[in-house]
C-alpha cells in the first residue's frame, strides 16, 4: 500500500477557506495528483470532527458516475445526498466531463449550506459564457507535480531511498507522483509518454476539435524541448515547411497549438517583467513545462551544459510556491527571473555551476544595470558560497529542500 504526503505547499493555502463560502478550484495537469490533494483534505475535515456523512465526494473520471452528464444531472445529484440543514463538504474530482457544470456549481452554493471544492484539468475550466454565473465566487489554485522536495519526502515515508534520488534524475523524470513506483528512468519515461499522449487525444486533438494530430505532436514535442528559449513561431514555421513538401504549418496554426498546450498544462507563459522602461510592448512570453520529464520524452536525453533544463526547475519550483515570476531584459544582458509577491520582488540567475571567473562574472554581473535596490540571488550547484558585491550565492539543491530561502523586499 502506498503512503501518501500530506502536500503542505498547497494545504497551507486552501486550509484557510475549508469553512469558507467560496467555490475552491483546483487545477493542474493530470496526474499531477490533485485527487490525491482532495483526500488529504478530506481527511483534514474528518478529523475535524465533521462526519462522513455530510461529506460528498464524485470522480467524474469513474464510470460509476457516468449518468452524471450534465449540470441537471449534478445538481439532482447532490441535492439527493444533502438531507439536513447542516455544512455538506462537496468534491467534485474531474468537473470538466459534466457539461454546463457552472450552472449546477452556482445553483447547489445559492440554494445549499455547503463548501464546494472541485478538480479539473483545463485552464479554461472557469472561463467562457457561463464563466460568469461565477465571477467572485471562486479561488483557484494550481497544482504542480510533485517538486524536488516532495518527491523526496514520498520516497521516505514510502521506504524507499531517498538518497537514490539526484537532481538529475529529478531534472530527467520529472514528478508525477505515479513515477515514483516504477523501477527504472525507461519505465518513467514510457509513462510519461504514455500521459502525454492520453492528454493530447482527450484534451487537444480529439475528433471534434480538426487538429492535426501528427502535425500538433510535431510542433508540440518542440516546444517541450526547448521549453525556457526564446520561441519564434516565425522560425519554427519557416524551418517545418523547409523540411516538408505540404508546407501546411503556418503562425496562426502554431499559436493555436501554443493556446492548446497552456490550456492542457503542458506549458505555462511568463511574460517579461518591464526593466528598462521601453521593452513591454515588445516583449514575448517563454514557455515552460509543467513538469521537467516532458521536456525529455522527445529525446530521452538531457545535456546538463543546458540551463534551460535547470531554469525549468527553478521556475517550477517558485510557481508552486505561490510566487508571480517573470523574465527580464536590461540593455546588456538578461535577468533570468524577477520573483514578485505582495508587491516585493527579489532577481534571480541560475546556472548549473560557477565553474570558473569569467562564469562567475557574467552571471553577478548581469545584475550591474538594475538600480532596484530589491535582493539579488545566483543560484547554481556549487556547494561552496561565492556571495559578494551583496548578491547572495545559494545551493540548488538546498534551496529545493527549504534548507535555504530567498528574501522579497
Amino acid at each position: 500500500m502506498v503512503n501518501l504526503i500530506n502536500r503542505e505547499t498547497y494545504l497551507s493555502k486552501i486550509r484557510p477557506y475549508y469553512d469558507l463560502d467560496i467555490i475552491k478550484v483546483i487545477t493542474g495537469i493530470r496526474r499531477s495528483g490533485k485527487s490525491f490533494l482532495l483526500k488529504s483534505i478530506i481527511n483534514e475535515i474528518k478529523s475535524k470532527g465533521v462526519n462522513i456523512d455530510h461529506i460528498i465526494y464524485i470522480n467524474f473520471e469513474d464510470i460509476d458516475f457516468a449518468y452524471i452528464q450534465n449540470a441537471i444531472d449534478l445538481n439532482k445529484e447532490i441535492k439527493s445526498k444533502i438531507l439536513d440543514n447542516e455544512k455538506y463538504f462537496v468534491f467534485l474530482d474531474e468537473i470538466q466531463f459534466v457539461q454546463e457544470f457552472e450552472k449546477a456549481l452556482a445553483s447547489i452554493k445559492a440554494t445549499c449550506n455547503v463548501s464546494l471544492f472541485v478538480t479539473g484539468s483545463n485552464s479554461t475550466l472557469l472561463s467562457g459564457k457561463l464563466a460568469s454565473l461565477l465571477t467572485g465566487r471562486t479561488i483557484e489554485f494550481e497544482v504542480f507535480p510533485f517538486s524536488y522536495f516532495e518527491a523526496v519526502e514520498y520516497l521516505h515515508v514510502n521506504n524507499a531511498s531517498s538518497n537514490a534520488l539526484t537532481i538529475e534524475n529529478y531534472l530527467k523524470c520529472g514528478g508525477f507522483p505515479f513515477t515514483y513506483q516504477l523501477n527504472s528512468s525507461q519505465e518513467v519515461i514510457n509513462y510519461v509518454k504514455h500521459l502525454y499522449e492520453s492528454i493530447v487525444a482527450k484534451d487537444i486533438a480529439h475528433p471534434y476539435s480538426r487538429i492535426d494530430r501528427s502535425l500538433f505532436n510535431t510542433v508540440a514535442l518542440y516546444i517541450l524541448a526547448n521549453a525556457g528559449k526564446e520561441l519564434s513561431l516565425a522560425n519554427i514555421v519557416n524551418y517545418y515547411n523547409s523540411h516538408n513538401t505540404d508546407n501546411k504549418l503556418t503562425r496562426p496554426m502554431v499559436k493555436t497549438f501554443l493556446d492548446k498546450m497552456v490550456q492542457a498544462y503542458l506549458i505555462y507563459p511568463i511574460s517579461q517583467y518591464n526593466l528598462s522602461g521601453k521593452q513591454s510592448l515588445n516583449s514575448h512570453p517563454k514557455y515552460y513545462a509543467t513538469d521537467l520529464a516532458l521536456r525529455t520524452i522527445g529525446t530521452n536525453t538531457i545535456d546538463f551544459e543546458d540551463t534551460f533544463f535547470l531554469e525549468n526547475l527553478i521556475c517550477n519550483e517558485l510557481k508552486s510556491r505561490g510566487y508571480d515570476v517573470r523574465t527580464g531584459k536590461t540593455y546588456r544582458s538578461e535577468i533570468d527571473f524577477i520573483v514578485i509577491l505582495n508587491g516585493k520582488k527579489c532577481f534571480i540567475q541560475v546556472c548549473y555551476y560557477l565553474l570558473n571567473e569569467q562564469t562567475i562574472k557574467r552571471e553577478f554581473d548581469a545584475f550591474n544595470p538594475i538600480k532596484d535596490h530589491s535582493p539579488k540571488y545566483v543560484l547554481s550547484l556549487d556547494k561552496v558560497d561565492l556571495s559578494h558585491n551583496g548578491i547572495a550565492h545559494l545551493n540548488i539543491e538546498d534551496f529545493l529542500l527549504h534548507k535555504v530561502d530567498i528574501t522579497l523586499t
